[in-house]
């Protein structure tokens, strides 16, 4: 399945965005093998954290200028001090295409694997806890649609998974159904 999903990434032609007035972040779509299935790791936030406060989310987050012009730093360098995950230990199977996020992001997300079990470190500021969830489980009848959801007082359009009493839905369910579709489509 490893060797499906590079290669479905390798030979996609992704979609970059440039645009010099956004700012540039990167988020970590984790998958790892347990009992024989492909899982997507997620982050819930905390309430400490300024923006998202509860949300279910990638890890990821702000370019900074110590990441040196590369957005896969800057992936890498969240993960680890979110999840306590070491760069080494993370292998980048490929890349999703970037996108606009309502907050004025250019958002590039990584597909990589981190290998079951890893003894993770998780932020106690910003994260609350790790949501494991099956690929499979992701393709049942009742865990997506499209639909409506309450953000700052509007309802707005989005991607929505549910798993497990939790709600996955904007940037990060956006990112998820693009992955979603283009790789299992042609599993």
């Amino acid at each position: 399945m490893k060797k499906k999903i590079i290669q479905i990434l390798t030979s996609y032609k992704k979609k970059g965005i440039k645009d010099t007035s956004l700012k540039s972040a990167g988020v970590l779509v984790p998958l790892f093998e347990k009992d024989g299935f492909y899982h997507v790791l997620f982050t819930k936030r905390t309430t400490n954290v300024q923006y998202h406060k509860g949300e279910i989310s990638f890890p990821g987050g702000g370019y900074e200028e110590q990441d040196g012009g590369d957005i896969q730093r800057t992936i890498l360098r969240e993960v680890c001090e979110e999840l306590g995950v070491a760069a080494q230990d993370i292998e980048i199977l490929g890349e999703l295409d970037d996108f606009v996020t309502t907050s004025n992001y250019i958002v590039t997300p990584l597909v990589g694997e981190i290998h079951y079990p890893y003894n993770f470190k998780l932020s106690s500021f910003e994260v609350e806890k790790l949501i494991e969830v099956p690929v499979k489980a992701l393709f049942e009848e009742h865990s997506a649609k499209e639909g409506k959801i309450g953000f700052n007082g509007e309802l707005v359009d989005s991607y929505i998974y549910a798993y497990g009493g939790h709600t996955i839905w904007g940037a990060t369910a956006k990112i998820l159904n693009h992955f979603l579709d283009l790789i299992f489509d042609q599993v």
